[in-house]
């Protein structure tokens, strides 16, 4: 069965550098890229079209869809079916445990669902520091993050790491050895 990651965390969490740590150490990981319906930042992402999105939702090739920042993101099943041929192991970046949820029932694999945490300063810090143009929406996501993760607090983690007392080569290093290993 097809392995995949789902990186779980507020803005600034370090799903980007450790994505790059993973995807630099074992050639059979891939970052994800959602389908991103919108402007701003391009890096990361495919870009679609509203067209796209209205034929995605008709052939209910939609496995999860997140508003935000003024944009349509998804996850879509072509996009993860293309990530994960050849057997690569696809990296999803995402802020809702809905999204988690969504990915797990509606697309067969076994995923290892993992939760990056840092404190909300680190993430001001981190943001500003990325150069990041919204980083008050990106602290007020940090703070839906915080109240998603309390009211889902039943969700069963493979694995938690606080990115404010690891490194992301250490969080790699766990990664990767959850995924080899299942520890």
């Amino acid at each position: 069965m097809s392995q995949g990651i789902l990186l779980y965390g507020p803005p600034a969490s370090g799903k980007d550098t450790i994505t790059t740590v993973l995807c630099e150490h074992n050639q059979s990981y891939s970052a994800f890229k959602r389908l991103k319906i919108g402007s701003g930042r391009t890096d990361g992402y495919r870009m679609g079209t509203s067209d796209q999105l209205v034929e995605l939702e008709a052939r209910g090739d939609v496995i999860y869809r997140n508003d935000r920042y003024g944009n349509i993101y998804l996850v879509d099943r072509q996009g993860l079916v293309q990530t994960m041929q050849d057997g690569s192991v696809p990296i999803l970046h995402l802020g809702q445990v809905a999204g988690l949820e969504a990915v797990v029932a509606r697309f067969p694999a076994s995923w290892s669902s993992v939760l990056l945490w840092c404190s909300r300063e680190s993430t001001a810090v981190r943001s500003k520091g990325r150069g990041d143009s919204d980083t008050e929406a990106r602290l007020a996501a940090w703070e839906a993050t915080a109240q998603d993760l309390e009211a889902s607090s039943d969700f069963g983690w493979d694995l938690r790491l606080d990115t404010d007392a690891v490194s992301p080569t250490e969080a790699a290093q766990e990664i990767d050895r959850l995924i080899r290993h299942g520890i």
